[in-house]
């Protein structure tokens, strides 16, 4: 190449660089602003009629940085602070932890099809509210969202005996999930099946399908506080999770300490997984498919994947949500139900692309 060349190429290189790094931040901030106004209008959706000035009116109020809720009905501001905003943020939450989740275990277990359920903490944070809804385990001192927790908690305890024991390869991993899934999943029904009367197990079913109807300030914060730590680790490692993409041995060569960056890893996509499990049921699918979109969008750098993963989770469950509530109102029908209607579909399409691939 000569003198000429090599100066003409350097400045489309740089202009290539930049516009790499500009597509994420433009697809960043086209997501914050499609959940702000996702969440404004979703909240105005539904039998009560609320407009999005009424909605910003009564989020200044109640965060006192207005004049007040001038116009709006005391039963229209308690319809948009207690009922609908809370219910719409736990889904934007759960949307966006699940989404992370599911980036975060196909990159670390090398397995396009992995999702945060693969390791069996749904069915163990299910049998866990089974127990405290149905048989009263705890005495009353649990709550429903207690016992889902200690639930995922146990199921992954047994996940990463099991995978250790079998030697701890990520294919191990993988299997040891399916196999608390099963378990606990068996359990659950035997529980309901033998204990539970004809209204408690209707209220149990609604609820293992995935539901935001009970929602509240409290689930939101601490599934807000949750994800911002998790998110923050797994952002931490991203240059590792970049090098899982390589394989295990080709991390390792690269100063990676596979074995603690696996632990951590999933640890930290246990604990989130099993809060958003017990604040809202078990919703499926969105960790499966979400990540494959935002990764043909971003690339598979998980700098710029997993914030965009998380922006696109949260607006995708705010109009799930929006919709498995209004579509057969008043009926409710089950958000773990459209999400897997949708990301049945997509399911199909992302295993033709792992055929095709290989």
């Amino acid at each position: 190449m000569t003198s000429a060349s090599r100066t003409a190429a350097a400045p489309a290189s740089a202009s290539g660089t930049r516009a790499s790094r500009r597509g994420p931040l433009v697809w960043a901030a086209a997501g914050v602003v499609a959940l702000c106004a996702s969440v404004a209008v979703a909240v105005t959706i539904g039998p009560a009629d609320i407009g999005v000035a009424d909605v910003w009116s009564v989020i200044a109020a109640h965060l006192g940085v207005g004049t007040g809720a001038e116009g709006v009905s005391p039963i229209r501001d308690g319809i948009v602070w207690d009922l609908r905003l809370p219910r719409t943020l736990l889904a934007a939450v759960c949307g966006a932890g699940l989404a992370v989740c599911g980036a975060v275990l196909q990159s670390l277990l090398r397995n396009p099809l992995a999702d945060p359920f693969v390791l069996g903490v749904s069915s163990g944070a299910s049998t866990g509210a089974v127990l405290v809804v149905v048989l009263g385990v705890g005495g009353g001192a649990l709550s429903v969202p207690s016992g889902a927790f200690i639930g995922a908690v146990c199921s992954f305890a047994l996940v990463m005996l099991l995978s250790h024991s079998l030697g701890g390869t990520t294919d191990r991993v993988v299997l040891a999930g399916v196999a608390a899934m099963q378990l606990f999943s068996a359990l659950t029904s035997f529980v309901v099946m033998t204990a539970a009367d004809a209204e408690t197990t209707r209220g149990v079913l609604f609820w293992l399908l995935g539901s935001l109807g009970g929602a509240g300030w409290g689930d939101v914060r601490t599934g807000t506080a949750v994800l911002v730590l998790v998110l923050a680790v797994c952002l931490a490692h991203g240059r590792t999770l970049d090098a899982f993409a390589f394989g295990q041995d080709a991390a390792a060569a690269l100063g990676v300490r596979v074995a603690r960056t696996r632990l951590v890893l999933l640890c930290a996509t246990a604990l989130l997984t099993a809060a958003l499990v017990a604040s809202a049921g078990a919703i499926g699918f969105v960790g499966l498919v979400l990540p494959h979109a935002v990764r043909a969008l971003t690339g598979p750098g998980h700098a710029r994947l997993l914030p965009v993963c998380a922006l696109a989770g949260a607006v995708f469950l705010v109009w799930v949500d929006t919709l498995a509530r209004t579509v057969l109102a008043p009926q409710e029908v089950p958000v773990g139900v459209v999400t897997s209607l949708i990301g049945v579909p997509a399911f199909v399409l992302v295993l033709y692309r792992t055929r095709r691939a290989r």
